[in-house]
């Protein structure tokens, strides 16, 4: 049984710790396979079979969390609901903390002379302002610390529940001891406050950028047209909602109208605006059974279109699906921070504790208040947010700008290990070519008439689906005049066709392929070969023509190069990648074409089932490779490569086994491709470094009571916001699409 994806959208995580325990929680319940959480846009993508949301659902619930399904027509307006009520928390926490802020002045000794409201200075009246602060508005991290310890973990809400709760209770015990004139130096309610406002703060500015990194998934979303203009049986038009369209259905569009639904044009002719979707600026000429693709834009011609893919099957539903699960999924690199996280906060209440100890037997024997304001500052600092959110942020803004450039990375691994390619394998067909082969060369021997002959070959070839037998078919068109019967038809995977027909007044065995399958079968080529090898050296493929035993003509087909092959193959070596030409063509051709676009190596004459084989030999080498490919035979050899590319005009079996699929047909994008995984690594490694950084020096500095709690706050805001906006700076990439 094929395995089930679920993919749940969370609430309640505050940290990279929340997001380990809830994968726990997930891989405990039955029939889960594997649970991915990413706490950057905090949804759970978890696999297995037979898997049922309800159940899933309960174990986050019982982790502390909340989860439901992805709706993605509303899941926008929740993200902000939740934006708005954290911003309202705020809000209320700043109106009671700020008296409480100003009231901290009297710490210092050169504030003194300041002026402070008696009134502030009051410990029953700020025990007052911070007590909802602390137990209604900072409720959450109570929660959060409660189901944390209940499931084994700890996280960031263990961390400022201890730090907070140390603070405030201590201010309460002094409050109660010596009254409203308890000594002001002595007090800690606004530590405790201002802490859990700044960390609100700091949630609110994190939870918006971070809304930021799924701009892409919100710009695709936006496409989705909404109405279609659908003919009836009797040829009228109604104005209906995309969502009744069936399979089937004719639609109308008109000049300026945005194409509504994946299908094949019927009548007319017109410019399609594909950008949105390929990043391709130039509209594309379609014309009758050409395929459009919903979301695009009708420019200047009315059409007609027939709907062949609607809902979850459409492309622009399955381009948001694999972006998606791209943001969703983990890449390698990502396995390191996971694993300091789980025993980080465990370690930093070790520390703090140690530091507490240190300052009140050592450093100030017998000072409660400095120690206790020391090992808050220790706690606070130490929150690991910015650990949990340095992978997963660059990760969600990296595919999605790629997404936006026509480039969709299937899965987080796939993103990391592509800036690692060291070779680069090119399909020739289809691939570095247009793959719209035409006939070019039709010769006989004197005795046979080219009608007969034309006849026999079309028959035959109609019968293959190898992509030069239609060339084939619609070059001899115009000299058929005869309908002939083939019987006992043979395809021979990557040497040609045969079959029965009469030739002449009797049945005679056809063949039709390379000059292998000619020497397979002991058939005598005379001078053809000699005239089959100068049409090759020209970067034809030539096909010998055999009756029975003898060879009595050939046929030559070409394939125009595409126009971005050269400049791409170009800004590939330039990276100082080496470039193969991978192809079941025959030598000649192959080093034809190979030698025009300036590749160096070609591996040519190989078998479909072959590919695959030759892939594997380059990584046994110690080859990274990327297979680029487009048809059905090159599935394996994308399969079997480090990183597989399927060309966006390519087969639907190619871009499903592909790991990188290119939306559109230009060979740029497979430089830009890397350009944009080493662009997003090296991201990453700049968001742990200052992760990793910030915790290494901010510990010992709080530890060594050179940094107040409410700073340690701010700095732990901070640091957080700073990791989601520098991965926000590869949303802002430019001149990606350049070669």
């Amino acid at each position: 049984m094929a395995q089930q994806i679920v993919q749940l959208q969370l609430s309640g995580m505050r940290c990279a710790a929340c997001a380990n325990t809830i994968e726990k929680a997930l891989k405990k319940t039955p029939s889960v396979k594997l649970a991915q959480v990413n706490y950057a846009n905090e949804k759970a993508t978890i696999r297995g079979e037979h898997l049922e949301a309800a159940v899933l659902i309960k174990a986050i619930e019982q982790a502390g969390y909340q989860a439901q399904l992805i709706d993605i027509e509303h899941q926008e307006d929740n993200r902000q609901d939740l934006q708005r009520i954290q911003l309202y928390k705020f809000i209320a926490a700043a109106i009671l903390s700020l008296p409480l802020l100003y009231s901290m002045i009297g710490h210092f000794s050169w504030t003194r002379e300041l002026p402070i409201p008696a009134v502030l200075m009051n410990a029953w009246v700020q025990m007052a302002l911070a007590t909802p602060v602390q137990f209604i508005i900072g409720w959450q991290f109570y929660r959060g610390s409660y189901y944390a310890l209940k499931n084994l973990s700890a996280n960031m809400d263990v961390l400022v529940a201890l730090g907070t709760s140390a603070a405030y209770f201590y201010s309460v015990w002094l409050t109660f001891k010596f009254g409203a004139m308890a000594a002001h130096d002595g007090l800690y309610f606004e530590t405790s406050a201002v802490l859990i406002t700044l960390i609100l703060l700091g949630k609110w500015f994190e939870a918006r950028a971070k809304g930021h990194t799924s701009e892409a998934i919100r710009k695709l979303l936006k496409l989705q047209p909404q109405q279609a203009l659908r003919e009836s049986a009797n040829g009228q038009t109604q104005l209906v909602s995309v969502k009744e369209l069936q399979q089937g259905d004719i639609v109308q569009i008109k000049p300026g109208q945005q194409v509504p639904v994946d299908g094949v044009i019927v009548e007319g002719q017109s410019a399609v605006d594909e950008s949105m979707l390929t990043g391709e600026s130039m509209p594309v000429e379609k014309s009758v059974n050409d395929k459009v693709v919903g979301a695009t834009f009708n420019k200047n011609g009315f059409l007609r279109v027939r709907a062949t893919h609607l809902g979850e099957e459409a492309a622009l539903a399955r381009i948001v699906r694999v972006v998606e699960q791209a943001q969703g999924s983990k890449a390698p690199i990502q396995r390191l921070a996971d694993k300091v996280s789980g025993v980080f906060v465990p370690v930093v209440v070790v520390i703090a504790m140690i530091t507490f100890l240190l300052w009140w037997l050592w450093f100030t024997p017998g000072d409660i208040g400095r120690s206790l304001e020391t090992m808050v500052a220790v706690l606070v600092i130490a929150c690991p947010c910015a650990l949990g959110l340095a992978t997963p942020t660059s990760i969600m803004a990296g595919s999605g700008r790629a997404a936006e450039a026509g480039i969709l990375f299937k899965k987080a691994d796939t993103l990391e290990l592509t800036q690692s390619l060291t070779t680069i394998v090119f399909d020739k067909t289809g691939t570095l070519t247009q793959g719209k082969p035409a006939l070019t060369d039709f010769l006989l021997a004197e005795e046979y008439e080219k009608s007969v002959i034309a006849g026999i070959v079309i028959a035959i070839e109609s019968k293959s689906e190898h992509p030069l037998a239609q060339a084939i078919v619609d070059g001899l068109k115009p000299q058929n005049t005869l309908n002939v019967l083939v019987e006992n038809f043979t395809a021979l995977s990557g040497h040609g066709v045969m079959g029965n027909a009469e030739v002449n007044g009797k049945t005679s065995q056809i063949r039709l392929g390379t000059k292998k399958l000619m020497l397979d079968h002991d058939i005598d080529m005379g001078d053809w070969q000699t005239q089959q090898q100068q049409l090759e050296k020209q970067g034809k493929t030539a096909m010998l023509i055999a009756v029975d035993q003898r060879v009595i003509g050939l046929l030559a087909v070409a394939d125009t190069i595409r126009d971005t092959a050269k400049s791409a193959i170009n800004a590939l070596k330039k990276r100082g990648l080496q470039v193969i030409m991978l192809t079941g063509d025959n030598q000649l051709t192959a080093d034809a074409i190979a030698l025009e676009l300036g590749i160096d190596k070609v591996i040519a004459e190989v078998l479909p089932e072959h590919k695959a084989d030759k892939i594997r030999e380059l990584r046994q080498q110690g080859q990274v490779v990327a297979m680029v490919g487009d048809g059905i035979n090159d599935a394996p050899a994308l399969a079997e490569a480090d990183v597989g590319i399927a060309m966006g005009s390519g087969t639907d079996v190619a871009i499903e086994t592909a790991d990188i699929a290119l939306m559109r047909a230009d060979l740029n994008t497979v430089a830009t491709a890397i350009q944009l995984s080493h662009l997003t690594v090296r991201n990453i490694r700049q968001n742990l470094f200052w992760a990793f950084g910030y915790n290494s020096l901010g510990i010992p500095i709080a530890a060594a009571g050179l940094l107040a709690p409410w700073l340690a706050g701010a700095a732990m805001a901070f640091s957080s916001l700073s990791v989601v906006l520098n991965a926000l700076r590869l949303q802002r990439v430019k001149n990606i699409n350049q070669p």
